[in-house]
C-alpha cells in the first residue's frame, strides 16, 4: 500500500508541476522528498539562498516541514528573502556567505543576480551567459566556516540530522572544506556540478564527486540544473548520502 501511494502521490506532483510549467523540476522534487524523509532529516542548511526559490520549493511541493537555515551574502536580495522567511517561524535568514575561511571577502554581484559569486566569471563560459554573469559591482562580505557555526546554530535551532545544500555558483567546494569533520554529520549534500566552465577556478563535477567520495558521501541522484542547455549539459545538480546512513549490504 506504501508503495501505492507514494507513486500516486509522485503522478499527482507531475501533473501539477506540468500545470505550472515547471516539470523540468519533478526529478529534483521527487528526489528530496524521498530523501528527506527517509533519512529523518530534520534541518536543510540552505546555502546560497537567492530569494529563497529552494526554501519556498521545500515547504510547497518537497512536503519539509523541518528548520530551514538560508544564507544569502547578496544585501539587496537578502532583504527580499528576509522578508519572504518572516512568517514562516522555521525559517532562519542570515546576510553571510560560507566559505573556508572566517573574515571578508569581495562578492561579485552580477547583471542577473542569481549569478552572483564569490568568483569571478570564466573567459570560457558559453556565450548564452555572458550578458547575465558579468560583474556590475562588489560588496564586501562577511565570510565564515561551517564548521565554527554548527554547534552555535544546533544548540539554538535544536536539530539532529541536517542536510547541506550548495548553490553558491562555483563556490560549493569551499562551503564543504569550510564544513571540516563537520560535513560527516551531515546526512546528506546537494551541490551543483559544473560540466562546463562558469566561473574562474570552478571545481569541475568530476572532481567534485571525487572529493565527495573519499569522505563517504555517495550519489543519491542527478538531474539537470534548471533546464538544461540542450544539446550541451552545462550543470547538474547532485544529491550525495552520508554512506554511514546505509544499510551495511549496500
Amino acid at each position: 500500500m506504501s508503495r501505492y501511494v507514494r507513486e500516486l502521490g509522485d503522478r499527482m506532483l507531475a501533473m501539477r508541476l506540468a500545470l505550472a510549467g515547471r516539470v523540468h523540476q519533478y526529478p529534483e522534487i521527487q528526489a528530496l522528498r524521498r530523501f528527506l524523509s527517509a533519512f529523518a532529516v530534520d534541518c536543510v542548511f540552505d546555502v546560497g539562498a537567492n530569494r529563497g526559490q529552494y526554501a519556498t520549493m521545500l515547504r510547497k511541493d518537497a512536503a519539509f516541514r523541518g528548520t530551514i537555515l538560508s544564507f544569502e551574502p547578496n544585501p539587496e536580495i537578502f532583504a527580499e528573502l528576509e522578508g519572504r522567511a518572516a512568517s514562516d517561524g522555521k525559517w532562519h535568514v542570515f546576510n553571510m556567505a560560507l566559505s573556508d575561511f572566517d573574515g571578508t571577502a569581495s562578492f561579485n554581484i552580477m547583471a542577473a543576480d542569481q549569478f552572483s559569486s564569490l568568483k569571478k566569471p570564466s573567459e570560457q563560459q558559453d556565450a548564452v551567459f555572458a550578458e547575465r554573469n558579468k560583474v556590475t559591482r562588489t560588496v564586501d562580505m562577511q565570510c565564515r566556516r561551517l564548521d565554527g557555526l554548527l554547534s552555535e546554530l544546533k544548540a539554538t535551532h535544536g536539530f539532529a540530522r541536517p542536510f547541506l545544500k550548495m548553490d553558491t555558483q562555483g563556490h560549493d567546494l569551499s562551503v564543504c572544506e569550510g564544513a571540516g569533520g563537520a560535513l560527516g554529520e551531515m546526512a546528506g549534500v546537494q551541490t551543483e556540478l559544473g560540466v562546463r566552465p562558469i566561473y574562474e577556478g570552478g571545481t569541475g563535477y568530476r572532481a567534485m564527486i571525487d572529493w565527495l567520495a573519499e569522505r563517504a558521501f555517495v550519489p543519491s541522484a542527478f538531474f539537470a540544473n534548471n533546464k538544461g542547455h540542450f544539446p550541451l549539459l552545462v550543470e547538474m545538480d547532485g544529491i550525495f548520502v552520508n554512506q554511514a546512513l546505509l544499510p551495511q549490504d549496500c
